[in-house]
């Protein structure tokens, strides 16, 4: 039986067979190292680029002739092609792991940018007027007010370029730091199938794991979002609930005026 199944394995890889349990087992070590630099080259370039963004979008905040050349710059680099943007740094940078992260850096910018902006002006004007009023300097209410309530936004963006940024990572795999890019664009020159839909689906589960843990730490670090969420359904409930009774009562009111016998003088 078990010489059976070994020839079925072996059978898979000599077929060329998408799903090959094969190709796992014999190839584990190769699927860990990819998996491992795509994870490294993705979270380097995220926090990198929140390091860029956060000044970029307090300098666009503060002054307004930066705002527009801010966003306009960001935007421009979101639209050059990922292929050239790392033939542009490689003169730069050499070939080597810096270029796919500088690239990914550029291309996280123009969402994480817009998002700081977005949570930070979306802060109410109450909350900054208090915080000042208790004495809060500029460093202080930045830190200690605005960014906490700017989170939810903040951490949306964050979200979205790291989703981003491990779909690009394999295309760093044309100067040979493409993580799981480099087995993708191997098998697809050898049409080695195995390779192509496993390192793909790997791929595909980081970018849902990573959208899943930021999500939870999204929800960690805004509690009174959760708890301000779940007080409105519950008002909602108690409205709904409260407005039966209330609207039986003002019919069963309106019931007796129309029940009432009309005047016999009226009637003749």
């Amino acid at each position: 039986m078990a010489g059976a199944a070994a020839r079925q394995g072996g059978d898979c890889l000599s077929a060329n067979d998408w799903i090959c349990a094969e190709y796992v087992r014999t190839r584990g070590q190769e699927l860990t190292d990819a998996t491992v630099e795509h994870v490294g080259i993705t979270v380097a370039s995220v926090l990198l680029a929140l390091l860029v963004a956060f000044p970029l979008a307090l300098a666009a905040r503060r002054w307004q002739r930066a705002y527009g050349p801010v966003l306009g710059l960001t935007t421009v680099l979101y639209t050059v092609p990922s292929l050239a943007m790392y033939a542009l740094l490689l003169p730069l940078f050499g070939v080597g792991a810096a270029v796919v992260v500088t690239g990914l850096v550029l291309y996280s910018l123009t969402v994480l940018v817009r998002n700081i902006l977005a949570g930070l002006e979306s802060v109410p004007e109450e909350a900054r007027e208090a915080a000042r009023g208790m004495g809060y300097g500029p460093y202080r209410l930045l830190f200690g007010v605005e960014l906490p309530l700017a989170l939810p936004a903040l951490m949306a963006g964050v979200r979205i370029a790291t989703v981003s940024a491990v779909a690009l990572t394999t295309v760093g795999a044309i100067v040979g730091y493409g993580g799981l890019g480099n087995l993708i664009y191997d098998g697809m020159d050898s049409f080695f199938r195995a390779q192509v839909l496993t390192a793909s689906v790997i791929c595909v589960l980081l970018a849902v794991l990573a959208d899943v843990l930021l999500l939870g730490v999204q929800r960690l670090l805004t509690p009174w979002a959760r708890t301000r969420g779940s007080g409105r359904r519950r008002t909602g409930a108690d409205t709904a609930d409260g407005a039966a009774p209330d609207t039986a009562g003002a019919d069963g009111a309106n019931g007796g005026v129309r029940a009432a016998p009309e005047p016999a003088g009226k009637g003749a």
